[in-house]
């Protein structure tokens, strides 16, 4: 049970203003629109669920990227949202526990010669990364004698990856199995250049707020609800983080 007077530091407005990220295709991170003006997967399911143990209204807030939902939990426009961790992101945002664990790789259009990932850390290789997202770091970070461009949503992403608009396309495991149907040909590159967790995430200095968001996403992994959010996103192989 929440105190008070952490809920008045979670949720100042008297709703739970959650934060996520849509995509093309849903994974254990991003949720999809339904095609009804409505946006479902795994971090609705969650948001929802601890809206319903604070007894709270949600005002759900839907992003384009995490870097998009980064800002907006720094500034306090948005009280709780989940997002890969890193040391970028830890000094605009107060991070606690991850609900799953992240591996990104690179996705190769049809027709590509690369075969792995040491092979994109080459000159002249073009790389395509979401704006302002962990992935997008770890691939400057990893790859640097490679160029690293960086569009706004994984929508443009898709449809660069589609046209051959570039080498290679930064994004977790888990995302891109949800977009190979839409790219024939299409080739994820084995191993992963990055690991780390999605983490639940509030505005920094909420000392509160972050005990809150911490006992609502344990008891969600206690109690099956992270589970069952990634049963009902079809991720029956999706293990939730210890």
């Amino acid at each position: 049970m929440t105190n008070p007077e952490d809920l008045k530091q979670l949720a100042p407005t008297g709703k739970l203003r959650g934060g996520v990220v849509v995509a093309p295709a849903g994974s254990a991170f991003f949720a999809i629109k339904d095609g009804q003006g409505g946006v479902r997967g795994v971090t609705v399911d969650l948001l929802r669920a601890f809206a319903g143990m604070l007894k709270l209204p949600l005002d759900l807030q839907v992003y384009d990227n995490s870097g998009q939902v980064t800002d907006a939990v720094m500034k306090g426009d948005c009280d709780l949202a989940f997002m890969p961790h890193d040391a970028s992101r830890a000094e605009k945002v107060d991070f606690g526990p991850a609900y799953f664990i992240i591996e990104s790789t690179y996705l190769v259009p049809a027709g590509s010669k690369i075969q792995s990932i040491d092979e994109v850390n080459r000159n002249g290789v073009r790389i395509v990364a979401i704006s302002n997202t962990t992935t997008g770091r770890s691939a400057r970070r990893t790859a640097p004698n490679a160029s690293v461009e960086e569009v706004p949503s994984v929508d443009l992403m898709t449809e660069m990856a589609r046209k051959g608009g570039a080498d290679a396309f930064a994004l977790t495991h888990d995302s891109l199995a949800g977009l190979m149907p839409k790219l024939p040909g299409a080739r994820v590159l084995p191993g992963h250049f990055q690991q780390t967790g999605i983490n639940v995430a509030v505005p920094k200095g909420r000392s509160a707020a972050l005990r809150a968001a911490t006992a609502l996403l344990d008891d969600a992994k206690k109690s099956g609800v992270v589970r069952r959010a990634f049963d009902a996103a079809g991720l029956k192989d999706a293990v939730v983080a210890p």
